[in-house]
């Protein structure tokens, strides 16, 4: 029998990865609205990941015979004052999960839950993945500072973007 705490605890990221998926949606509402049209294409992508990350611990739930449970979403955060802004909090959103992750695989850990443990991997390595870039990003617009040509170009190299298969 699949622990309990675990269990709950599995479904409550479940649920954080789709208001991680919320937020970007609401950066990208953020970034269209401002007319950063490559920027919300980034971001729009970005929810897409989150959803996909969220559907891969729903499927690991029914495969583990646990029944999956939906809570609702918090209003996202909607006033940005930038879009280096929503870099930013985007950034202490990844860390936030990836503290989620690493209290899920303790967790896994104490009640020798190895299955679990294995599966978390996956998302141990891809939080890695996820700082990385945001920090990368921060540091490019940075240097870009205030030089409205290489924003826009910037932007645009992000708009061609495409959401990873996962």
């Amino acid at each position: 029998m699949f622990n309990e705490k675990l269990a709950e605890a599995l479904n409550k990221q479940m649920n954080n990865e789709f208001y991680s998926a919320h937020s970007y949606m609401a950066m990208a509402a953020y970034s269209e609205h401002n007319n950063y049209l490559g920027f919300a294409h980034f971001y729009l992508q970005q929810a897409e990941e989150e959803r996909a990350h969220g559907m891969k611990i729903y499927k690991y739930l029914n495969d583990r015979g646990v029944h999956v449970k939906f809570s609702a979403l918090a209003e996202p955060e909607t006033d940005y004052t930038s879009i280096f802004d929503t870099f930013e909090k985007a950034l202490l959103q990844e860390k936030e999960v990836t503290k989620n992750i690493y209290d899920l695989t303790d967790l896994a850990w104490e009640h020798k839950e190895h299955a679990t443990i294995s599966f978390l991997r996956w998302f141990l390595d891809e939080q890695v993945e996820e700082e990385a870039s945001f920090e990368t990003h921060i540091e490019y617009l940075k240097r870009i500072g205030n030089d409205q040509n290489a924003l826009f170009i910037y932007e645009n190299e992000l708009g061609k973007r495409s959401a990873p298969a996962e």
